[in-house]
């Protein structure tokens, strides 16, 4: 009964008693039941696809039918229901149709007239059906009582956490509370805990994105507006050169490829920039490797092949782009050929092929992901790749762009709408004018919020970032930027192993007063909460709690795929077990706290298993009527709706419908994108059509068109920050450049009596961001054709960074002190996001302890294509498990034959943190003889030690194995407190 390869001579029943087969037993208990006896090449053969595959496309029953509720009277043959669904594990967005017989997920099916997935899965959409029917999913709440978890009942778990909630509050303020939500939360719980932590009274929240693109959201908008993906992954089949540096889409994106593939066939160039050899290096034209944290040589070494060959494009740079002559001279000045190889050990020939290509293949595009973001110099990292399009004038053009590939499904969601530390919902910031907009959205008096807070400075002030909240319970407390050190951590969907310095992290654990995890599995963190540390560490206080959340196959809500689209995902199944939407767990904690029925009154109450919980569609309404900013305003849950029932209506290309009406609702979809990717102006009634590729003048603004934000003032030392005349959107009225719209500048340009009496109410003393009825941007748009964020130019140089220019930075753990002198880190930062962060005196040791000769190989980190994010999830389901079973490390052969290691021997890897790790060896070309890799996707094996133990019963992942950031190192961006993962130092040697 037991889906794993047969062994001759060898039986089942042997395997199990001799121990030879420690991972079958753990899978055979997810699989026992679903399938007879088959082996792997017959299961292959009879599903016509393969493993997880086999779920969509096999004839194969893989659940028992429910049984008729009377005994005895057989079975019962139910209603059949087909939902349609998004993938929840990366960005891409694939819609899946649900099968579901009697409440069960029967069988799943890729849905083929999805524009954006075309009827293609990856091994984890194919897998998905497997998370309606979790044999290893968390099912009920859980206490920690002597090392072990106890089941505990809702209304238990509630009533204290909430007392020692309270109880903190009052003792240390409502900073000593920290909030980590999720990039797994729909659109609309990604927003409903940010207010729920405002109405809390802190700031002290953040999400997965600060550690995978903090770095590309602040480096993106502050070059030219918006800090997201400029394009589409369809409209890369318009490309004619697509650039990938330090992106494996084949393995992180996998169905991204298809587009990709497409526009290699019509003769699209690829170049593939990494470390290592991946897979979506071996479909590339081209595969350069480089040293892992030296992009900004390489792009700057192609911009001086643009430069010194004229192949800039000198009139976009002239109308669109600012400070782009003092890049070139510094590039020219500093950035020659013999430079730009000793930083990153390309030599010049291949550093001249990228530029040409892409030069001489325009549009040409470049992609990137975590390899560019997750550094110390991550912001300059990804505004190198942004000034080297600007030079091509490759932004705001179809098969151009920056196309900027997002992690989880919703990180690019619950970036826009969530949990920001330093931003309210649509990235207002914090000044009272954002918090005023929004107490009148929620409905609330703004100094009742402000009452909550520990003081009005600290309503302003950004909290502390999830990357370091380790050091706001460990540091000093006279060094932290607020009243209290963190006391207490709420991991709302979030795993503890995607983190760096896990050695560290398990300390901080200990010494909380309160830890509670609120996830539909149990997560690292409920191990590493268990496990026991250093007595010295332990608070005898501390109290840790499970909570079982639903999935999001068993609600509703909308999804923010990285090209911006919207999906709307309908409820599958009912919530299992004894879990609960993390929405309504959300208003029953803030109901305990005091504050529920304000998070709640704009919002009807549903009933979901006799309680009450707020229904997604009315918070999705509450984002339409506020996040302006963004074009969050125009996607409405019937106009969502309408778009995933008619997929097919859709072009492939454009993303554009070029007719069509609803038949549930008459709602004509001619015109619209799909998806409505923001920036989605205007009320839905508006029925903006959503912007498919930004900063597009070729378009009219009521098409998806628009230019570069006026965001940072109108001129800089005498020069205009402003478009050109002549640079415009398609048909605009104003023909030069020109700043965001206000009540005045609408008044200014005899616009204002166009407005309604009503609209002008709520527009008066307001600015478009801030208009409630959404009429400056109606007549702006409509009327005059012009952009309400303005007509500015990109900024090539910016004065709001560390650095005007990026500049090449090492590393702080690095093993090229020789460079270091070259190209120092910054200064260390006494406040920096509440807490002090090293830079210069960190690096400035490593190089004089010798770090480099302990420790003389790079380690970096990346993705699988079985498993998503900490991995806790897709380890924990038997179809992805039996397709990876090892954590492992990449070395190179030669480096292997000085270590005496050989292929699939184990390995012990150390690093300066003193964390040592046991994996399994593979030997391979695909790293350099300086780099080793490990993926990060793994945990439940602690320093050589299996964590089984410390899990809740039953509920451990299937697959276990050492997490690389046990043993990564400090180190955070500059900007953004981004970690940095992808370059640090190890040691390997034969276990």
């Amino acid at each position: 009964m037991l889906l794993t390869k047969k062994t001759p001579g060898i039986s089942s029943d042997t395997a199990h008693r001799t121990g030879s087969a420690r991972f079958v037993q753990s899978l055979s208990r997810g699989l026992s039941n679903a399938l007879p006896t088959m082996d792997r090449r017959a299961f292959l053969r009879r599903s016509g696809l393969g493993v997880g595959v086999g779920l969509a496309a096999t004839q194969l029953t893989l659940v028992k039918k429910a049984r008729a509720a009377t005994p005895g009277a057989g079975e019962a043959k139910g209603k059949i229901e087909v939902k349609r669904t998004v993938c929840s594990h990366c960005s891409v967005g694939c819609a899946v149709d649900a099968v579901v017989e009697n409440g069960v997920w029967v069988r799943q099916e890729a849905v083929f007239d999805s524009p954006i997935n075309l009827g293609a899965h990856c091994a984890k959409g194919a897998a998905l059906r497997e998370h309606g029917h979790g044999e290893y999913r968390l099912r009920y709440p859980m206490k920690l009582v002597n090392g072990k978890y106890e089941r505990i009942t809702w209304d238990t778990a509630l009533n204290e956490i909430s007392a020692r909630l309270l109880e903190l509050r009052k003792t240390s303020g409502p900073d000593s509370v920290y909030w980590i939500g999720s990039s797994k939360h729909n659109n609309e719980q990604a927003y409903l805990l940010r207010k729920f932590v405002s109405f809390w009274g802190s700031n002290n929240c953040d999400h997965q994105a600060r550690i995978c693109h903090s770095t590309t959201v602040a480096g993106v908008a502050n070059t030219w507006g918006y800090g997201a993906m400029t394009n589409s992954y369809n409209d890369m089949q318009n490309s004619k050169c697509a650039l990938y540096i330090g992106s494996n889409a084949a393995e992180a994106h996998p169905v991204s490829m298809l587009h990709l593939l497409h526009a290699k066939e019509t003769g699209c160039k690829m170049i593939v920039i990494d470390p290592r050899f991946t897979r979506t290096a071996a479909k590339a034209d081209e595969y350069i490797r480089l040293r892992s944290g030296s992009d900004i040589p390489f792009l700057f070494g192609m911009l001086y092949h643009i430069f010194k060959n004229g192949w800039e494009d000198t009139r976009y740079i002239n109308d669109r782009v600012y400070g782009m002559d003092k890049v070139k001279q510094e590039v020219l000045a500093k950035w020659t050929p013999d430079k730009v190889e000793e930083a990153c050990g390309v030599p010049e020939a291949r550093v001249y092929m990228a530029a040409e290509m892409m030069a001489k293949n325009r549009p040409s595009t470049v992609v990137w992901c975590m390899g560019q973001t997750q550094l110390t110099t991550g912001n300059a990292f990804v505004r190198a790749s942004c000034i080297l399009q600007l030079a091509l004038g490759n932004v705001g053009v179809s098969g151009g762009g920056t196309n900027i590939f997002r992690g989880h499904d919703n990180v690019q969601g619950a970036t826009d709408v969530g949990p920001n530390p330093d931003s309210l919902p649509g990235y207002y910031g914090l000044a009272e004018g954002s918090w005023k907009h929004f107490a009148k959205t929620w409905g609330v008096d703004f100094d009742w919020i402000k009452g909550r807070y520990a003081s009005p400075a600290m309503m302003g002030k950004p909290g502390i970032t999830v990357s370091r909240w380790i050091d706001g319970v460990m540091e000093k407390n006279e060094f932290i930027d607020q009243d209290s050190n963190l006391r207490a951590v709420l991991f709302w969907g979030h795993a503890p192993n995607s983190q760096t310095r896990g050695l560290e992290m398990k300390r901080a654990m200990d010494k909380l007063d309160l830890l509670v995890v609120i996830d539909p599995y149990p997560s690292a963190t409920a191990a590493m909460a268990a496990m026991p540390g250093k007595p010295e560490d332990l608070n005898p206080n501390r109290a840790v709690y499970l909570l079982p959340a639903a999935t999001q196959f068993e609600t509703t809500g909308s999804v923010t795929a990285s090209n911006r689209s919207l999906q709307w995902r309908e409820k599958v199944i009912e919530p299992l077990w004894e879990s609960r939407s993390d929405h309504m767990i959300m208003y029953q904690l803030a109901d305990k706290l005091g504050y529920g029925k304000e998070l709640v009154k704009n919002y009807k109450l549903q009933k979901v298993k006799g309680m009450d919980e707020p229904v997604p569609e009315d918070i999705l309404r509450e984002i339409n009527k506020s996040c302006w900013s963004i074009g969050y305003t125009g996607q409405s849950p019937e106009r969502l709706k309408a778009h995933m029932r008619n997929m097919n209506l859709f072009d492939v290309r454009t993303l554009r419908a070029k007719g069509g009406k609803d038949k549930a609702t008459g709602y004509d979809l001619t015109g619209d994108y799909f998806g409505l990717p923001w920036p989605c102006y205007g009320t839905p009634e508006f029925k903006h059509p959503g912007s498919p590729n930004l900063y597009d003048t070729s378009k009219h603004v009521m098409d998806g068109g628009g230019n570069f934000r006026a965001n940072f003032g109108v001129e800089r030392e005498g020069q205009s920050l402003l478009a050109e005349d002549g640079s415009h959107s398609l048909g605009a009225d104003i023909t030069t450049g020109y700043p965001e719209f206000d009540h005045l500048l609408v008044k200014k340009l005899g616009w204002w009596e166009e407005l309604t009496e009503a609209e002008k109410v709520a527009a008066d003393g307001k600015n478009w961001k801030t208009d409630s009825s959404g009429g400056i941007i109606r007549v702006v748009m409509k009327n005059h054709g012009c952009h309400p964020f303005g007509n500015a130019k990109a900024r090539a140089v910016v004065w709001n960074f560390p650095d005007a220019i990026p500049q090449h930075r090492e590393p702080l753990y690095g093993i090229r002190p020789d460079l270091v002198a070259k190209y120092p880190t910054h200064d260390d930062k006494k406040t920096f996001w509440r807490l002090p962060t090293l830079y210069k005196s960190l690096q400035q040791k490593n190089v004089t302890d010798k770090i480099h000769e302990k420790f003389p190989l790079i380690m970096t980190s990346g993705r699988l294509v079985e498993y998503e994010g900490g991995g806790e999830e897709t380890r924990s389901n038997p179809w992805l498990a039996e397709l990876q079973q090892e954590m492992f490390i990449e070395i190179n052969p030669k480096v292997a034959a000085e270590k005496g290691i050989r292929n699939g021997e184990r390995a012990w890897v150390s690093t300066p943190t003193g964390a040592r790790l046991n994996v399994q060896a593979m030997v391979t070309e695909r790293v350099g003889v300086d780099t080793v890799f490990m993926p990060f996707h793994f945990s439940g094996r602690w320093q050589g030690a299996d964590m089984l133990a410390y899990y809740p019963n039953g509920a451990a992942p299937i697959v276990r194995g050492e997490a690389i950031n046990t043993g990564t190192t400090y180190g955070y961006d500059s900007v953004t407190m981004m970690q940095e993962t992808k370059t640090t130092v190890c040691n390997v040697e034969r276990a």
